[in-house]
């Protein structure tokens, strides 16, 4: 095995061990940040969710409050109004989803889905979660959620959901008597759920990190070309002359110029100790011959 192939093989093992342990800490930290940028999203809906609801509480149920003495406008519930806003939103970016998921609701479209009723029943059985998120796969790829407890802190929302004969008859016209009874105070009753698809930020990340392993790939084929050229000039051509010269000279042919000694390297000592090793040779060739 050649000096330049052994030099080669230690040179790819250790770029190879460099780049794989770069490729794998640059793919976790590029993932990490994709979830990072997708929670931040995620989280900014929830509080716009929250914001539309504060703002429908108290500003617009209050203009409206003679108006539902003759008839029920589900404009005036939170929830409606924040599920409502964010449909809107979603002509445009279908990925995004907000709801209200309910056990009972009293509009079918909030009722909760398995995935959904499973995460309102963990807010049930733990009184001190306040948030959960995660991921799931859907048909149109990986989604995180963030997911916060709908309780029933307020005793005035039990006006419309304690019992049929309670609620406002126009909102019985509305929804029926079978849906949405039977809450009670304190009680979670469902959870609001935000959902983010996770392919832009990961596609993103793919792509950065796709540039930064060719780049990679790129700096170590300019170092090998490099440190095979200096290898070749520095190394092997002075190694591979003063071996032909000592083959020339172990049969006796001296016709040949000393070898170039330049600077002070080891390949520069190395030569001027051949040159000197040579002239001791053919003087001690001499003496024998006289």
């Amino acid at each position: 095995m050649g000096l330049r192939l052994k030099f080669n093989l230690v040179l790819v093992l250790v770029f190879g061990a460099g780049m794989s342990v770069s490729a794998y800490v640059s793919h976790r930290l590029l993932d990490t940040n994709a979830k990072q940028e997708t929670l931040r999203s995620a989280g900014l809906m929830m509080e716009a969710a929250l914001s539309v609801r504060g703002y429908t509480v108290k500003q617009v149920k209050p203009l409206l409050e003679s108006q539902l003495e003759q008839v029920f406008l589900p404009q005036t519930v939170p929830a409606y109004a924040a599920t409502e806003i964010f449909g809107n939103l979603r002509t445009k970016y279908p990925d995004f989803i907000y709801k209200e998921a309910t056990l009972n609701p009293t509009n079918p479209r909030d009722r909760a889905v398995d995935w959904e009723s499973d995460l309102v029943q963990k807010f049930r059985g733990d009184a001190n979660a306040k948030e959960l998120s995660g991921e799931r796969e859907t048909p149109t790829g990986r989604m995180l959620y963030i997911a916060r407890p709908i309780t029933i802190s307020d005793p005035a929302c039990l006006a419309c959901h304690s019992t049929p004969s309670a609620a406002p008859a126009s909102m019985i016209q509305i929804y029926g008597e079978n849906n949405g009874f039977g809450w009670k105070h304190m009680e979670t009753i469902g959870a609001q759920v935000v959902s983010v698809p996770m392919s832009v930020p990961l596609a993103d990340a793919q792509r950065t990190f796709n540039t930064f392993m060719l780049s990679l790939g790129g700096i170590f084929l300019a170092t090998f070309i490099v440190l095979n050229a200096m290898l070749s000039l520095l190394i092997l051509r002075p190694i591979s002359s003063m071996s032909e010269a000592a083959d020339r000279i172990s049969t006796g042919d001296f016709n040949l110029p000393e070898f170039p000694v330049h600077g002070g390297d080891e390949i520069a000592v190395l030569g001027s100790s051949f040159n000197r090793m040579r002239r001791s040779l053919q003087k001690a060739i001499k003496l024998i011959e006289g």
